[in-house]
């Protein structure tokens, strides 16, 4: 599923990013309630282009349908769509966000915001994308919003009232 791969937003507002949703452009992009889902941008300096994804879960297990939604095929999809635009894999920058531990009172075993974490982390390293900064982990929920056009700007809002930028 194409989202949308334009330099400018239609609307010329925040092209608002849901669960399994991207964005690639030079416009302003949003992604609301990560939890332990992971919000991934990819952004070159040169172009002042770049790609936001909403990964809710780290492997598709082969499946095909929302490939915006698995950290095996988001990476992937995001690397075509911005090497169609002419950015370059040694150009690229990566920041993450998210990835929160939502569930604890079940266990260490379903902590699905530290697989997203790992598994983006091992998807960008194999193809040789740097991970610039990160901000995952904890029990809070995030909102993060990426400025491409302004050198990649990134700005969390974290559920417990404090913002940032990354």
């Amino acid at each position: 599923m194409k989202i949308m791969t334009e330099l400018t937003s239609p609307s010329g507002q925040t092209a608002m990013i849901g669960i399994g949703e991207y964005r690639v452009g030079s416009f302003p992009m949003m992604t609301i309630g990560l939890g332990s889902c992971i919000g991934l941008t990819l952004y070159d300096d040169t172009l002042k282009v770049g790609a936001m994804v909403h990964i809710m879960l780290p492997d598709s297990a082969g499946r095909k349908d929302r490939p915006g939604k698995y950290a095996d095929t988001a990476i992937p999809l995001l690397l075509k769509e911005l090497n169609a635009l002419g950015c370059k894999n040694r150009s690229l920058v990566a920041k993450m966000a998210g990835g929160a531990c939502m569930f604890e009172y079940f266990g260490t075993n379903l902590n699905i915001g530290e697989r997203n974490a790992e598994k983006v982390r091992a998807v960008l390293k194999e193809n040789n994308i740097k991970l610039a900064k990160e901000e995952v982990g904890g029990k809070v929920g995030r909102s993060v919003t990426f400025l491409p056009a302004s050198n990649g700007k990134i700005t969390i809002r974290r559920a417990d009232g404090t913002a940032g930028e990354l």
